[in-house]
């Protein structure tokens, strides 16, 4: 096992990691829309959306993968409203690529972020 850290991305903000590669496989953490200096984004839920796929973005570099060899992804909300509005700016980032994805409604996310999104990913 293996421990992914980079500072492209916000550190942890609990006894975990950023993600674990096993075998050839990456397990995210949860990205919030947190900066890589850990101030959170309070803007619009795009751009709350952005910064958290800027993050992911950052520990798949670090890993080896990226968001082409992505295999699930589970994204939380707290606002179910708030669906279109993700899933608009998800299809930027996967485009034709289509992972197998969760997307729960949750009462409440770390820092009170209105997003979180979790990746596993095929390590090149």
């Amino acid at each position: 096992m293996k421990y992914v850290q980079t500072q492209k991305a916000p550190a942890a903000i609990g006894p975990y990691s950023q993600g674990v590669i096993v075998n050839n496989l990456f397990y995210s953490s949860g990205q919030i829309p947190l900066t890589p200096e850990g101030t959170l984004v309070e803007g619009t839920i795009e751009e709350q959306t952005h910064q958290v796929f800027k993050n992911v973005r950052a520990v798949l570099e670090e890993a080896g993968a990226s968001f082409a060899t992505v295999v699930k992804t589970t994204v939380f909300l707290t606002n179910l409203e708030n669906f279109s509005a993700v899933n608009a700016i998800y299809s930027d980032y996967f485009e034709d690529h289509r992972p197998a994805r969760s997307c729960v409604e949750v009462s409440r996310l770390p820092k009170d972020a209105e997003i979180e999104i979790e990746v596993v990913a095929l390590v090149k």
